[in-house]
């Protein structure tokens, strides 16, 4: 297997769940701290390996690309005052020899719709899939574990979160074969979008991917699904029908910063837990 270098980002939802705040700023942008929430998960890549960052982003999102830009005024200024600390913080040692790579999705027809966006950009490989909302502690990083267990098993995998009966209607829910010696692994049989009812088991996907370039084959001509988008989930589902894909449950604290509720937490934790920086 190839080196995994490239990660996709979907950025171009309206973050409707924290308005009036994401009316101006979009909800990637919404600190966790002193950071940005999307900062979390592109560290969170670039740590475990990956050298170009492709964010699917929209005409309102202008703010991403900013902040993963160079402020010459502000560097500047903060070198003449001799704030160093802060120069780091902006521009950051980690992300120098990052590409990042921007794509507008015209119209937001679901997930699997922001990841073809990509396609053009993903030769004969295998990438990652990063949703920033889902901010995931561990070392090592959910990413990590991922990109190990495809190596491992030279397949794609996706992460997997075990989720209460009464929420896991809100996630796509993995079917699998019971046969391996790994407790964390799970070979796919099967995968269904929020399921209304008789859920094939209380694996959820979450978050997480690492998936070869055969998936765009089974997006480019994919019905649109639940909601009317085109569902990742469905494209998934009939990639299983040639392909081996694995399902990993990961180590690590999760929070689900799409919600309030989630947003909190994290905050909360990380403050806790003195882990920013």
């Amino acid at each position: 297997m190839k080196k995994i270098s490239k990660a996709v980002f979907p950025v171009a939802g309206l973050g409707t769940r924290f308005l009036p705040a994401t009316k101006a700023i979009p909800k990637e942008m919404l600190p966790i701290i002193d950071k940005p929430l999307i900062e979390y998960a592109v560290e969170e890549a670039v740590l475990a390996g990956i050298e170009e960052i492709i964010f699917i982003t929209s005409h309102t999102k202008r703010s991403i690309e900013d902040h993963f830009d160079k402020n010459l005024e502000l560097e500047d200024k903060l070198l003449k005052s001799g704030n160093k600390e802060a120069i780091q913080k902006i521009n950051r040692d980690i992300f120098q020899n990052v590409k990042f790579t921007y794509v507008r999705q015209k119209f937001q027809k679901g997930l699997g719709d922001a990841i073809l966006q990509a396609s053009h950009l993903i030769e004969d490989e295998y990438f990652a899939i990063l949703l920033a909302d889902d901010l995931i502690v561990n070392n090592p990083s959910a990413t990590q574990q991922l990109i190990n267990v495809a190596k491992e098993t030279n397949s794609s995998v996706i992460g997997l979160n075990k989720v209460p009966k009464e929420n896991i209607s809100k996630y796509g829910v993995i079917s699998f074969a019971d046969s391996s010696k790994n407790e964390k692994l799970f070979h796919l049989n099967g995968i269904i979008e929020k399921p209304k009812s008789n859920p094939p088991s209380d694996m959820a996907v979450f978050g997480r991917y690492i998936l070869s370039h055969h998936i765009f084959d089974y997006l480019e001509n994919l019905e649109p699904g639940v909601a009317g988008e085109i569902q990742l989930t469905d494209a998934i589902k009939h990639m299983l029908n040639d392909h081996d894909i694995n399902g990993y449950l990961y180590d690590g604290t999760k929070f689900d910063c799409g919600s309030k509720e989630g947003y909190v937490q994290a905050i909360t934790y990380l403050a806790s837990n003195m882990i920013f920086k």
